[in-house]
């Protein structure tokens, strides 16, 4: 089987609980890290599905990485290669098939709940026994319209996209504005990063932070809400992986 391309984007942006449910299925992969110069490939038919990672550039900065991953995700969706997206990962995926991506008004970071806007495109991607709401980890500036074919089923209280899927024959692509890979491990070394810290602080200076927490109640029960989400997010991938080109 063709190994999955993994795109990283940033040293502490790590694939955390996507890279550990590959290896816990037994499905091979590839990290690639193009903001270290690694040529983005111009072939997906080398893979047999595409992740992208989040990141804290935004996909309108002018990187030229950025364009060659936009590139490769419109080759794949012509190749019948299945792409998934976390947070900017969701948003390349958004504007690569035709939509905006945006400054949204204030910045989701840290923990709140999205709720199912379409029941039965939910339990395709979920489960049939999806709550209406659930907790996941967000942190995000940006925030994407829909492109051409996709279908929303997640939203929160601040931004209404929140989860599309765009369901072709035979595989389907996914984006997501939230971080559903976050592990204990990841969250406290960005709460240990000045950068990340002083976003939180800055936030709450321009808008007064309606959708931001503190550090302190982003690791409340860090490792039991990481759990509960990581059991969401493997639903997802299981659903997303019945697509990939073996």
């Amino acid at each position: 089987m063709r190994p999955i391309a993994v795109f990283q984007h940033a040293a502490d942006v790590a694939p955390g609980y996507f890279v550990e449910w590959l290896q816990a299925s037994g499905l091979p992969f590839r990290i690639l890290h193009p903001y270290l110069g690694e040529a983005v490939p111009d072939d997906p038919r080398a893979f047999s599905g595409l992740c992208f990672m989040g990141g804290p550039m935004s996909v309108n900065d002018p990187l030229p990485w950025l364009e060659d991953e936009l590139r490769l995700i419109r080759a794949a969706d012509r190749a019948g290669v299945p792409v998934i997206g976390h947070c900017l990962g969701g948003q390349l995926l958004a504007k690569a098939l035709g939509a905006p991506v945006v400054r949204h008004p204030v910045k989701e970071i840290g923990w709140g709940e999205v709720t199912v806007t379409d029941a039965r495109l939910a339990a395709r991607w979920l489960g049939a026994d999806v709550p209406p709401s659930f907790e996941v980890f967000q942190w995000h500036g940006d925030s994407f319209a829909l492109p051409p074919g996709a279908h929303n089923f997640l939203a929160s209280e601040h931004c209404r996209n929140q989860a599309f899927a765009i369901e072709r024959e035979g595989y389907a692509h996914l984006g997501m504005q939230f971080h559903c890979e976050m592990t204990p491990a990841l969250i406290r070394a960005w709460l240990q990063d000045p950068t990340w810290r002083d976003e939180i602080e800055e936030e709450r200076r321009a808008t007064g932070g309606p959708g931001v927490q503190d550090a302190e109640r982003m690791l409340e029960r860090v490792e039991e809400r990481c759990a509960r989400m990581n059991a969401g997010a493997a639903r997802i991938y299981e659903r997303w992986s019945e697509g990939l080109r073996r």
